[in-house]
């Protein structure tokens, strides 16, 4: 027990110590908070049942002359705020799309406002299939196991790793910033279990550990939820879910 609660020690610290950037406040249910020069977690606000007013991490990654949104905000209107920063602060960076880890409101409820736009949307096949069911804007392009991008010369990697928060969520690696996406999969250090609903927490953190295992050099990983840091995360949920701690 002691050298558990030393090592979340150690992490709170690491995280905190990572998260340096003080936000910037786009309005009042979004603010953006920068990791890099290249990677950007936009967070946003919104009600969500009996959670409350939450706030959900989405990423912006630049690489050369354009970029990729990893979530879209839970509302097209906030949506529409985070396409303005982006047009803002990087003029002539494209959009070339954006990726959805899975199909709940906090990742993919400001779909449309990308669709409308032209931008094209990825996700894994899983989460196309329950879009569908639930009725919501769906992904255009979908993938099984794994998807390998170009962006602005650089690779990126979506993947899915087996289910975990829910059936169908995935993550996103950019090896060249070394940054993590993992959304709600994901716990920020500290953090309890959250909406667990759709999950399957018997295979969570075997999962998490297979991500661990496969990104183990990553220098910034992202939860759905949270405080960035380090694979610090990534430790923390397997604990978590293997009712360690």
């Amino acid at each position: 027990m002691r050298t558990t609660i030393a090592l979340i020690a150690l992490c709170l610290s690491t995280t905190l110590i990572a998260q340096k950037a003080d936000p910037v406040q786009v309005s009042p249910d979004l603010e953006i908070i920068r990791l890099s020069d290249q990677a950007y977690i936009h967070r946003s606000y919104a009600v969500f049942g009996s959670f409350g007013r939450v706030a959900s991490n989405g990423l912006v990654y630049v690489a050369g002359g354009e970029c990729l949104v990893f979530d879209t905000p839970p509302s097209d209107e906030l949506s529409e705020q985070l396409i303005g920063w982006i047009a803002e602060n990087y003029p002539g960076v494209k959009i070339a799309g954006v990726v959805v880890n899975h199909f709940h409101e906090d990742c993919l409820g400001g779909l449309k406002a990308f669709h409308n736009r032209g931008i094209p949307s990825y996700a894994g096949e899983k989460t196309l299939e329950l879009a569908r069911k639930d009725g919501v804007e769906v992904p255009q392009h979908g993938f099984s196991k794994k998807k390998k991008m170009k962006l602005g010369g650089e690779r990126v990697l979506l993947f899915y790793p087996g289910a975990a928060h829910t059936l169908d969520n995935t993550v996103a690696w950019m090896p060249g910033g070394k940054v993590l996406f993992g959304g709600c999969m994901v716990k920020s250090v500290g953090a309890g279990k959250g909406n667990v609903a759709d999950a399957d927490e018997a295979a969570w953190p075997k999962t998490v550990a297979r991500v661990r295992k496969k990104f183990a050099d990553a220098v910034w990983v992202i939860p759905g939820h949270g405080e960035a840091g380090g694979v610090e995360l990534l430790d923390f949920t397997v604990l978590l879910f293997s009712r360690k701690l």
